[in-house]
This record gives C-alpha cells, sequence and structure tokens, in this order.
C-alpha cells in the first residue's frame, strides 16, 4: 500500500467539495476548501522582498565600497626577513 501524494490529496478534496456543493454543505465545502489552501502552502503569507530591485552584484558592491573614503581597505606588506 503506497502513501497518497499531494495530487491524490487534492484529488480526494477536489471530490469531497463536489460532495459537500450536490449536499449543498456550505461548511463542508469551507473546510475542504481551506484543507486544499493549507496543502498547497496558500494559508501562509506571502513575503515580498521590497529591495529586490536594488539588489547589487558583488563586483559593483566591491567597487562601490572601493570609491568610498571611508571602507577604504588597508593593505599591509610583509617583509621577507
Amino acid at each position: 500500500m503506497r502513501l497518497p501524494d499531494l495530487n491524490d490529496l487534492i484529488q480526494d478534496l477536489q471530490l469531497a467539495k463536489q460532495m459537500a456543493i450536490d449536499d449543498h454543505n456550505p461548511n463542508a465545502l469551507v473546510i475542504a476548501t481551506i484543507a486544499q489552501a493549507k496543502l498547497l502552502g496558500l494559508d501562509k503569507p506571502q513575503i515580498k522582498d521590497v529591495n529586490a530591485d536594488d539588489v547589487q552584484t558583488l563586483s559593483e558592491l566591491m567597487n562601490e565600497l572601493s570609491n568610498n573614503e571611508n571602507t577604504r581597505a588597508v593593505t599591509y606588506e610583509q617583509s621577507n626577513d
């Protein structure tokens, strides 16, 4: 006996929704719809990156840092003594 996969569960809930509609049972319809949404992850808030357009490449970031007087790296020379 195999475990049901996501597609099987969604199909079963779709059948439950249709039965609820046929029986004029709105409570069962709502419960089946919520269960589908949870299985599909639609019940979680969607996080939107508001700074997505401001993403810089690593080379752009390094160039910006190297051009800034306050963030310039100090280099040390090692003597071979």
